[in-house]
């Protein structure tokens, strides 16, 4: 387990434990490859390659992705690296601006970057106004997670997602076997909640954005099938009125349920959350002993009583998920929370919002002034995409101390959209098409409070299509969220941008999915 030990952060500090130190590998090759053949990086940077670009005018900016996006300031200064790096190569390259290409959390790391480099020392880096709009030209975000992804939560909750749900199904008792005595999601959690930055990805923006008990964005979309990997998806339609066919209304606010009933009845057939005050989950009793004596787990300090409670709650929506979060995870919470939020402004003139814990939350913070520049939403679509749970209690073992797992055996209909314990919806297989469209679909498009200077933004979705036979590879077309990144689109347009094309010439929005829907149900002050 030295592997897991070096990987782990201090659970108290969230930044290095005492005598371990692990860095993040510089320069291209930090992240070309995940593992040899399996690309990442690297096809882009071929492609960028062949136009000119090299080492003096291209730069991977790593960072140590497990921590909060202010720690890698503060212990590897990395921000202000960030800083450097960009200002030199503007310098040095005729004073052309930088195209950016995040990925993923990059998205919401460098969202962060663009407030912290223009805001005063010592919180920020004093690059003082005007710094985004004479440095950058275009951010060309590719699988944005601006607003969560759901499969956070399941991570958190019970070191789950789909796939573990799927192995459960398959092979029921394998991972909770106190024979083998694997406690391999008890690793996994104990390593990955001492990673503050998984918080970041805890969907943002509440019941406004995600829906509540009883409705969501996304209530009138189904999938085809339930073993389909794809959805029937017909046509580029930029007003989204194609798409999902409307059969029933799914109730994706419930972002997790104990039991298929409760993730389908009306909420006034049990209790409702909305009058839940927070801090009623806590825990009040003395804690179990530890199982097996191996891995210890923030549950391990909760009592049976506490989390039979958790479960009669029913469902938890965006809202209340982060007192259930608070309850079960209280170390990270707490180190998190200084770190990161999840609301809507009120008044982002507050200056409550000058503080760094809301700059990663594009519903909690402004974009730059800089009405030249180009902001695009690069996503893939057309793949079932993790949007909401079903839990159960786990039966209690020897060997067992996380209490809660997705239930595996909770299927829908051939036509719905649950199967295995989870709810799908359209997206990369990672992120929803809410979370990665919304905002340049409609919460920055033109002037709004969260963009004053309106700066222009773009939706460019590439519909997925899996690869014909072996021979090509992880595909050409996938919408993946890592194949993504040799797909042939996305590399073209990436390309004409960073030879100098803008959105206009690129041809505006590609929109196959129903974001634009999607997004006027959501009724949010911009």
């Amino acid at each position: 387990m030295c592997w897991l030990e070096h990987l782990s952060l201090d659970n108290e500090t969230g930044l290095d434990p005492p005598g371990i130190r692990v860095r993040a590998v510089p320069g291209l090759v930090a992240a070309d490859y995940f593992a040899p053949g399996y690309f990442v990086w690297a096809i882009l940077i071929e492609n960028l390659a062949r136009i000119g670009y090299e080492g003096k005018n291209m730069y991977m900016a790593a960072y140590d992705w497990r921590l909060s996006f202010q720690n890698t300031e503060a212990r590897d200064q990395t921000l202000s690296r960030l800083k450097s790096k960009i200002e030199l190569m503007y310098a040095t390259n005729g004073y052309k601006k930088v195209v950016v290409v995040p990925h993923s959390m990059g998205v919401l790391y460098f969202l962060h970057f663009m407030k912290w480099v223009e805001a005063p020392p010592p919180m920020g880096g004093g690059g003082s106004p005007g710094w985004c709009a004479k440095h950058i030209k275009s951010i060309m975000n590719i699988g944005p997670a601006f607003l969560g992804v759901p499969k956070a939560v399941g991570n958190i909750l019970s070191a789950e997602s789909k796939d573990v749900a799927f192995i459960r199904a398959m092979a029921p008792g394998l991972l909770d076997s106190e024979i083998l005595g694997l406690q391999t999601l008890e690793h996994v959690m104990r390593v990955s909640r001492t990673w503050d930055s998984i918080i970041s990805l805890v969907p943002k923006g509440g019941e406004a954005i995600w829906g509540n008990l009883d409705w969501s964005p996304e209530e009138d979309h189904v999938c085809d099938s339930a073993t389909h990997r794809q959805f029937d998806m017909k046509g580029n339609d930029t007003d989204g009125r194609r798409g999902f066919q409307v059969q029933e209304l799914t109730k994706y606010g419930r972002i997790v349920s104990f039991g298929k009933t409760a993730s389908e009845v009306h909420s006034s057939e049990f209790p409702s959350l909305r009058s839940q005050k927070q801090g009623s989950l806590h825990n009040t009793t003395p804690p179990p002993v530890a199982s097996c004596g191996k891995v210890w787990t923030e549950y391990d300090d909760l009592s049976r009583e506490t989390i039979s409670k958790i479960s009669e709650n029913k469902a938890y929506t965006a809202n209340t998920l982060l007192d259930l979060l608070r309850t079960i995870a209280p170390k990270m919470m707490r180190r998190a929370e200084a770190h990161f939020s999840h609301g809507i402004a009120d008044d982002l003139d507050d200056p409550k919002y000058n503080d760094y814990k809301y700059w990663s939350n594009p519903l909690e913070t402004k974009l730059p002034e800089a009405p030249d520049m180009e902001i695009y939403c690069l996503y893939g679509v057309g793949i079932p995409t993790e949007r909401s749970y079903v839990y159960k209690e786990s039966p209690p073992g020897r060997c067992k101390s996380i209490p809660l797992q997705i239930d595996s055996s909770a299927d829908g209909n051939k036509n719905g959209c649950l199967k295995g314990g989870v709810y799908f919806v359209d997206g990369d297989e990672s992120v929803p098409v809410l979370s990665a469209g919304f905002m340049c679909a409609k919460g920055w498009r033109g002037k709004t409070r969260f963009n004053p200077s309106g700066i222009a933004t773009y939706v460019r979705e590439y519909k997925h299509k899996a690869p014909a036979n072996l021979l090509e590879g992880r595909g050409l077309e996938s919408g993946a969220h890592v194949d993504i990144m040799g797909n042939v689109a996305l590399i073209e347009d990436v390309l004409r941008v960073a030879a100098g094309a803008s959105g206009v010439e690129l041809g505006g929005d590609k929109i196959y999915s129903d974001i634009m829907k999607m997004s006027e149900k959501i009724n949010i002050h911009l």
